[in-house]
């Protein structure tokens, strides 16, 4: 962005916006500009309507016969299918199920077992930290097993990589950052050395265009509650390439996984393809609440929503670094744009003070410590006018001052 627009400018700027409609099919809460959806995505009025359903009618009337005719069983697969049209996976190599957390487990040892001679996973030092968490468990299981990081054991991940490695767990867009990796570059580079890659798709899925299958991605995992709006807690998605289904174990065998569930044998016996990512029930209520989120997605241009998306982290940065220059914000996010996520991150030494302020004046993003500021730009609901807004009170809430109240500076058990 060359020029600083005026407000008249970003009024047509909405004006010309072709996502604008959408705005309308979620609940907004008046007085609000939500720059936050990179924690939680607002809820969608189908995702209640399919909660009313589901709650009301499939579980309240129907009870245990909606297994069969309201299609309950079949839930992670076929949503699946839908998140796997926003990733760029052909069907049949996705589920809806459990959590990222639960997943990125099941990930990491069904690539392990597929690279029995080699014991390292190579990770970021900066990764969110669940990624690294579940990292370390899957290697306490595991003898020998070593766990190298970008940014303690070496500069970049590309360093990290060699024949003694297995696989490679990365976030694709920096959770704290906003960072966005090459996909296809860094797989490549993996696969050089007969390394499998894992994709973190947290910060990506919603946000802008993913080809895994055109990567040659081996597996990913990713949460739906996020840009995806499906809700807090909704259930993660998980990807395996169907070039590994005929060889892919993973150690959380329960029976939704088994190849004949209701045979109720002894056994475990893994089912074909994603269905041996599945392992226990599935929370039926959050899917249905995923199932009325995924229902807008199926109209959305994912190329329309990261042209907005861009303008949008664009006109905030610009905005913030003319209007805020003097206050000692510093930008942590990328400047070039195409190495950014749908989300723009300042550093500032009282970073959770003004935040704090911001909340209350009616702006909500999130703080990430030690000091970071972090905001998120959901195209199909944030508009220009609320960059604008925004930008507008973050400027008066450093002008003034008004972050050093000391109600600012107390710290929420939760922050």
């Amino acid at each position: 962005m060359t020029a600083i627009p005026d407000f008249s400018a970003v009024e047509a700027m909405d004006a010309a916006d072709a996502l604008s409609a959408f705005r309308d099919r979620f609940i907004l809460p008046d007085g609000l500009i939500y720059l936050d959806g990179n924690s939680l995505g607002v809820a969608s009025k189908a995702a209640f309507t399919e909660l009313q359903q589901a709650a009301t009618q499939e579980w309240g009337q129907d009870l245990i016969r909606s297994w069969n005719i309201a299609g309950w069983f079949d839930m992670p697969l076929t949503l699946g299918d839908r998140v796997g049209r926003l990733i760029g996976a052909a069907a049949g190599q996705t589920a809806v199920c459990d959590t990222t957390s639960i997943n990125i487990y099941k990930a990491l040892h069904a690539a392990m077992a597929l690279r029995p001679g080699r014991s390292v996973i190579v990770s970021e030092g900066g990764s969110f930290p669940t990624d690294l968490y579940m990292a370390e468990g899957v290697l306490s299981t595991r003898p020998g097993g070593t766990l190298r990081l970008e940014g303690v054991d070496a500069d970049t991940i590309e360093a990290l990589i060699d024949d003694s490695v297995a696989v490679v767990l990365v976030n694709h867009v920096n959770y704290k950052s906003g960072e966005l990796r090459d996909m296809a570059a860094l797989t490549k580079k993996a696969h050089d050395h007969g390394v499998l890659v894992i994709w973190d798709l947290c910060h990506t899925a919603g946000a802008l265009p993913v080809d895994l299958d055109g990567a040659n991605v081996d597996f990913a995992v990713g949460c739906t509650y996020k840009y995806l709006n499906g809700g807090p807690g909704a259930p993660a998605f998980i990807y395996a390439a169907t070039r590994h289904h005929g060889d892919v174990s993973q150690p959380l065998s329960g029976w939704w996984g088994h190849a004949r569930p209701f045979a109720f044998e002894k056994s475990y016996a893994a089912g074909k393809g994603m269905l041996r990512f599945l392992c226990g029930t599935q929370p039926i209520l959050s899917m249905r609440a995923l199932k009325g989120a995924l229902d807008i997605w199926e109209e959305v241009d994912m190329a329309v929503l990261r042209h907005k998306s861009l303008g949008l982290t664009d006109l905030f940065i610009a905005l913030v670094e003319e209007k805020c220059a003097a206050h000692g914000l510093e930008l942590e996010s990328p400047r070039d744009r195409a190495k950014r996520g749908s989300q723009v991150s300042f550093s500032h030494p009282h970073a959770y003070e003004i935040m704090q302020a911001l909340i209350a004046r009616g702006v909500i993003g999130d703080f990430r410590a030690p000091s970071t500021m972090r905001f998120g730009f959901t195209p199909l609901y944030v508009s220009y006018a609320d960059v604008w807004k925004a930008v507008e009170i973050l400027e008066d809430i450093l002008t003034t001052g008004a972050w050093k109240d000391a109600r600012f500076a107390v710290r929420a058990a939760v922050t």
